[in-house]
């Protein structure tokens, strides 16, 4: 498992050399919104497929 501060480093080498603030501030929201999402999901769980696509289906049928 790699650090923060490793993960932080990695993603900056990966951007590229002309990228603003901004950017980074925009791809570190991005990575720590999907952290949430997946700690989120192992804590909550997660729906299937199917159960999507009838819960999506309530939602759009009038």
């Amino acid at each position: 498992m790699s650090t923060v501060k490793q993960e932080v480093k990695a993603l900056l080498d990966k951007l590229p050399e002309d990228c603003s603030l901004e950017d980074i501030q925009y791809h570190l929201y991005v990575v720590e919104k999907i952290h949430r999402g997946i700690e989120r999901a192992e804590k909550e769980g997660t729906m299937s497929q199917l159960d999507v696509e009838l819960k999506f289906e309530k939602w759009t049928s009038k």
